[in-house]
C-alpha cells in the first residue's frame, strides 16, 4: 500500500471517508488556532483521544524493538504558542535584526501563534526515551548518523504510516517553508481535514494579539504567503485532500 492508498483506507476507518474535496468538518474555528479547550486524554501529553488510541498503539510496537516514544511536545494553545514566538523575537531583536528579519529567522521552525499544527491535538514531537537526553533534544543531528534517536528516526520512518502518524516537514528539497524535522509527526486521519478547514478561515482576524511582538509586520499579504508557503510547506499526503 503507497502512502495515498494509505491516507484514503485511515480516513474510511475513521470513519471520515465521506469528506470529499468540496467538503469540510464542522470543528470550532477557535479550536482550530489553540484559542479553544479540545477535549484532550493522554499520559505526559496531550492529544485527541483518536490520535491517542493510535499513538498508544504504536508505541507499544516500537517498544518491542527497543524504542521508547517519548512525546516532548504535543497540543500547545495560542498563549504557549505566543510565549515561544515573543521569547524568541526578543531574542533575535537584542542581537541587532530587524522585525521583519527576526520573524524569517523564527519562521525557519517556528509558527505564528494561531498557525501551529501543535494547536489542534494531532501532532506530536517525538524522542527515544531508551537513549541519551542532553541539551536541545530536538536537533536534527542527533536524528542522524551516530545520533541518539536515529534508530527512533529510522523506526518511524517505517512504521509510523501503520498507525496513522505522518511527517509533514519532510527532507524532501522541493518542499517550501519550515526545514526539515525528523522528530514532528502528524496523525493524518484528523489533520488533513482540520487541516482543510483551517485555510478557511479568516487568519489576519483569528491571529490578531495586541501583545503579540512584530505583529504590525504579520498583514494580509505576509499570512497569503506564508500559508502557502509553510502551512502548506508540507509532505503532499497530508494535502491529499485539499
Amino acid at each position: 500500500m503507497n502512502r495515498l492508498e494509505f491516507i484514503n483506507a485511515g480516513l474510511t476507518i475513521m470513519g471520515l471517508s465521506h469528506l470529499q474535496p468540496g467538503k469540510i468538518m464542522d470543528t470550532d474555528p477557535n479550536l482550530l488556532i489553540g484559542k479553544g479547550i479540545p477535549k484532550l486524554v493522554g499520559k505526559n501529553y496531550a492529544l485527541l483521544p483518536e490520535a491517542d488510541k493510535a499513538f498508544r498503539e504504536m508505541s507499544a510496537a516500537a517498544q518491542k524493538q527497543g524504542i521508547t516514544i517519548k512525546v516532548v511536545s504535543s497540543y500547545r494553545s495560542f498563549e504557549r504558542q505566543k510565549s515561544i514566538w515573543n521569547r524568541k523575537f526578543s531574542r533575535f531583536k537584542s542581537e541587532g535584526m530587524q522585525d521583519g528579519e527576526a520573524i524569517r529567522k523564527i519562521i525557519e521552525y517556528s509558527t505564528i501563534p494561531g498557525t501551529s499544527r501543535h494547536h489542534w491535538g494531532t501532532d506530536i514531537d517525538v524522542i527515544n526515551a531508551a537513549s541519551i537526553q542532553e541539551g536541545d533534544v530536538l536537533l536534527t543531528q542527533k536524528f542522524h548518523d551516530d545520533g541518539p534517536y536515529n534508530t527512533l528516526r529510522e523506526w518511524m520512518e517505517n512504521h509510523a504510516q501503520d498507525y496513522g502518524f505522518l511527517m509533514p516537514y519532510t527532507k524532501d528539497e522541493k518542499r517550501s517553508g519550515f526545514k526539515y524535522e525528523p522528530w514532528h509527526y502528524s496523525y493524518a486521519p484528523k489533520s488533513i481535514p482540520m487541516l482543510k478547514q483551517y485555510l478557511k478561515l479568516d487568519h489576519r482576524e483569528l491571529i490578531f494579539s495586541p501583545d503579540l511582538k512584530g505583529g504590525d509586520e504579520l498583514n494580509q499579504e505576509f499570512l497569503k504567503s506564508y500559508i502557502k508557503s509553510h502551512v502548506m510547506g508540507i509532505d503532499p499526503s497530508l494535502l491529499r485532500l485539499i
